[in-house]
């Protein structure tokens, strides 16, 4: 038997830390904890000072003023998106263990669609009213770049920096990119995921293109009637097979597959087909060489929109055919918090991985008969490989797949 090339060994990306922020609550275990005992985070807003005040979300019940003590920037002018970000991004460190040497050289991918929205609303308000308005602080923040920086800067990270704004993929491909940067060989360790604050701007664009569910939003059900919106931030720590070893680390989970594609078919739509979310799929699928019949469970896009639920179950469907693996979505938990829902998702992916089980899709009362319904309680069943799902307005769909490795 020929021996194997080393040009011919793809390199193992995995994952050896995460954080997490969520109106589930701050960190991974208030998460975890929410999901295993069903508790969603979707209640009606107390701090987006919206007119909206029936409009159920997912906000994260901590002030501004209380976030920025958390991360030692009080005083300072700086959005909810950045602040819910390096909150994440601390916990991800954290947890993986991270040296100020090894942050040195540690690469930051950071994806958002909202960035500094929130507080350029505040600023906007004082521009309307006449008054005499600082622009630099007002507005600095509201690039989506700012946000990496800012968490780069907190960190202490010198490496690759990147941001990536592809609207509700944004940290899935942030993750993906990560994946891909690892086996190239430029960076041995990357932060990455995403981060997104709810904003007076996405509540009311989503309200206006009647997407929105008055009540509780309940994915994958007959009668759905729109998403919730959410708040949150999460990052994954990747890091290269070399990088883990060299310092000892813990792996957690494996990055084997991951996936992007357009439908080109509508500004905010998908198509009815589902063809953006198949050719995603498939792609992951074909990276991770796992068969679709050792996938054991996805976490579903599945925003509770007429539109999302039935083209994705259509991709499912042709993806796996008659053997559709268990799955959920897990944004009555959360509400969709657009940029960062790749990156909140990946984290409760590998929490179905290391817990083994797998976490209900809250609300689902009635099938849709395009495919089996989803898992609706608390399912112990072993978890080895995870598809995790995430698309984005203007047909841009991205599909990961993490492995077990205990």
């Amino acid at each position: 038997m020929k021996g194997i090339k080393s040009s011919d060994v793809q390199p193992k990306v995995y994952v050896s830390g995460y954080g997490i922020v969520s109106s589930l609550g701050i960190g991974a275990d208030s998460n975890f904890t929410a999901l295993r005992s069903s508790e969603s985070g979707i209640s009606n807003p107390s701090l987006l000072g919206t007119i909206h005040q029936d409009m159920p979300v997912g906000e994260l019940k901590v002030s501004n003023a209380e976030l920025a003590e958390l991360v030692g920037l009080q005083g300072l002018i700086t959005s909810r998106t950045t602040l819910l970000a390096i909150l994440a991004a601390q916990e991800a460190v954290e947890t993986a263990g991270l040296t100020p040497k090894i942050l040195d050289n540690t690469a930051l991918i950071n994806g958002t669609s909202v960035g500094g929205m929130d507080i350029s609303e505040w600023a906007y308000q004082d521009v309307l009213r006449e008054k005499e308005v600082d622009y630099i602080p007002s507005f600095q923040g509201h690039d989506c770049g700012y946000s990496t920086m800012k968490v780069a800067n907190k960190l202490g990270l010198k490496g690759i920096l990147q941001t990536i704004s592809t609207a509700c993929s944004s940290s899935a491909n942030a993750i993906m990119n990560a994946g891909r940067v690892i086996k190239s060989g430029m960076a041995d360790c990357v932060i990455a995921g995403g981060t997104d604050a709810l904003s007076l701007f996405t509540l009311n664009g989503f309200n206006s293109l009647k997407i929105l569910d008055q009540a509780y939003c309940k994915p994958f059900d007959e009668e759905r009637q729109g998403l919730n919106l959410g708040e949150g931030a999460a990052f994954l720590v990747l890091e290269s097979e070399q990088s883990l070893n060299k310092r000892k680390g813990t792996a957690l989970a494996e990055l084997v597959g991951y996936g992007n594609a357009n439908d080109t078919y509508h500004q905010t739509a998908s198509s009815p087909e589902g063809k953006g979310a198949l050719m995603a799929m498939k792609k992951a699928l074909s990276i991770s060489g796992v068969p679709p019949e050792k996938i054991d469970y996805i976490n579903a896009h599945g925003t509770g929109t007429a539109n999302n639920d039935l083209s994705e179950s259509r991709a499912i469907k042709e993806v796996f055919g008659a053997e559709v693996p268990s799955y959920s979505s897990t944004k009555a938990y959360t509400g969709h918090t657009l940029g960062a829902a790749g990156a909140i998702e990946a984290v409760f992916s590998i929490l179905a991985i290391q817990h083994q089980m797998i976490f209900p899709n809250l609300n689902f009362s009635r099938s849709m008969e395009v495919i089996k319904s989803p898992v609706t309680s608390l399912t112990p069943m072993k978890v080895q490989h995870v598809l995790s799902n995430s698309f984005g307005f203007g047909g841009n769909c991205s599909s990961l797949i993490f492995a077990d490795i205990s």
